[in-house]
């Protein structure tokens, strides 16, 4: 008789038709992260992609000279996780690109590594994902290159200067990188220089105060004299 240690399996007997189920319980912290539409457009020299998120939360998102774009952060009122990761076509100049953080969407402008128009938005031996779109709203063909896309009004801060996105890191609170506006602190400089010049102009009154001093001297003892002329030519 076999003991009895350990776990013991039972298994029921099944009839050749009975599928066999598996009930897999997913804990709120193990959720399937969902994708983000992404948009995506082209010039000869950069690449405009546009991630589709309102309201994200604890966005990450990086970039790599091999050209692999990846994104992450949570949306919604339960807090989704949204992810991806994208192979672009070739590769890309980290240091100057740049992002923009708004309100409904995370915009960058990817530098090509190469001046060349692109086939599509991921490798050529890869099936664009479905929720990769055409963002017809800055599309030009390739016989008709126009204009850089307008990006007047946005505040766009460097993948490379963010310490190349394992660089970008955490895009919260960037506000668009309104940090920027800290450089208002620059302002000081012009209180910089006025207190040189108040400096300089305090000196110049230090040494102006002797030489007055020196003159009024001068200018008493000549009057001193004058009247003793004046005292022994009248006597």
């Amino acid at each position: 008789m076999a003991s009895d240690r350990g776990a013991r399996v039972d298994l029921a007997p099944r009839g050749p038709a009975a599928p066999l189920v598996a009930s897999v319980s997913t804990a709120p912290h193990e959720r399937l992260s969902r994708h983000p539409e992404v948009k995506w457009a082209q010039r000869i020299d950069k690449v405009y992609i546009t991630v589709q998120l309102p309201d994200a939360k604890d966005a990450k998102v990086n970039l790599e000279p091999e050209g692999v774009f990846t994104f992450s952060g949570n949306a919604g009122a339960d807090g989704n996780l949204y992810e991806l990761k994208l192979d672009l076509n070739d590769k890309v100049n980290v240091e100057a690109s740049k992002i923009s953080v708004g309100v409904r969407s995370i915009f960058c402008v990817v530098e090509k590594a190469e001046a060349k128009w692109w086939k599509k938005l991921v490798r050529d031996d890869q099936k664009a994902p479905h929720f990769v779109k055409v963002d017809w709203d800055k599309w030009v063909d390739e016989d008709d290159d126009g204009a850089d896309v307008n990006l007047d009004g946005m505040d766009f801060s460097n993948f490379g200067g963010m310490g190349g996105m394992g660089g970008m890191g955490d895009l919260a609170g960037m506000g668009g990188m309104g940090g920027l506006g800290g450089m208002g602190g620059l302002g000081g400089m012009g209180s910089m220089g006025m207190d040189e010049f108040e400096d300089e102009s305090d000196d110049e009154e230090e040494v102006s105060k002797p030489q007055a001093a020196e003159k009024a001297e001068e200018s008493g003892k000549t009057e001193a004299a004058e009247a003793k002329t004046e005292t022994a030519q009248s006597s």
